[in-house]
């Protein structure tokens, strides 16, 4: 994204009432539930689906030390520094931008449902897909953080939930 699309971007979003109640509910509201959602799934299978509880909660929790260690070893500003114009939700972190680390664990998540039941699995990645991209379209990260993000955890959620 150059600057001028994010100005522009971040100008829809800001100006646009409309626009802006839906980014706010996917980029604030939508990720709680998947964590929320997250919780219930190791609830049921901490009750019933014992076998596979390990893998479930160990995966997502590596991949999000994982994502937060390699993104302040690698320290990537994020476009509102770069560009010089607040994000729609004035977010203020400095560096720490790549991986994004949102896309990253929801991803994760969606692959552990993947693992217990696959339609709701593929729910998970559509919502994941929803936040990831309110991440880019609030100006707090880049596709490319993005999509790293998502890249990690689908194919650490391949080879060790999935396959």
């Amino acid at each position: 994204m150059n600057r001028e699309r994010y100005v522009r971007t971040v100008a829809y979003f800001k100006n646009n009432k409309r626009a802006n109640f839906w980014l706010t509910i996917i980029y604030k509201i939508l990720p709680n539930i998947v964590f929320v959602a997250y919780a219930a799934l190791l609830i049921y299978c901490a009750l019933y689906k014992r076998d596979n509880i390990v893998e479930i909660t160990l995966y997502p929790l590596g991949v999000l030390i994982f994502t937060t260690i390699l993104r302040v070893l690698i320290n990537e500003k994020r476009p509102y520094e770069i560009y010089g114009v607040d994000s729609v939700f004035n977010k203020k972190t400095k560096g720490k931008s790549m991986p994004s680390r949102h896309a990253a664990s929801t991803f994760i998540i969606a692959m552990a449902f993947m693992s217990v039941n696959l339609p709701l699995g593929i729910f998970m990645f559509f919502l994941s897909l929803l936040i990831g991209a309110s991440r880019v379209l609030s100006g707090a990260h880049f596709i490319r953080d993005v999509l790293i993000g998502m890249a990690i955890s689908v194919e650490i959620g391949w080879i060790m939930l999935i396959n």
